[in-house]
């Protein structure tokens, strides 16, 4: 996870990131597995010089891969608080 968040930092993008669906505008979901369980860090890239994680969890859904709709949807308020906090 660290090593994904530090090719971030030196603007590039880790191969365990890609873009999170639902969320527009340099949003991206590192997925990671460690001893049987999954767990994500969302982060953003394009506020200022700066990158932000905006939300870390882990995943406890079996049913599939998809990002729960209930994280997406914590991700979309926190990003649109930071967002109204740096202006």
């Amino acid at each position: 996870m660290l090593s994904a968040l530090t090719i971030a930092a030196e603007g590039g993008k880790s191969d365990k990131a890609k873009p999170l669906r639902g969320v527009e505008g340099g949003v991206f979901e590192i997925a990671l597995r460690h001893g049987g369980d999954a767990f994500r860090v969302i982060y953003a890239v394009k506020i200022g010089a700066d990158i932000w994680v905006i939300h870390a969890f882990h995943k406890k859904s079996k049913s599939g891969i998809k990002t729960p709709q209930t994280e997406v949807d914590l991700t979309c308020e926190r990003l649109k608080r930071l967002n109204e906090a740096l202006q």
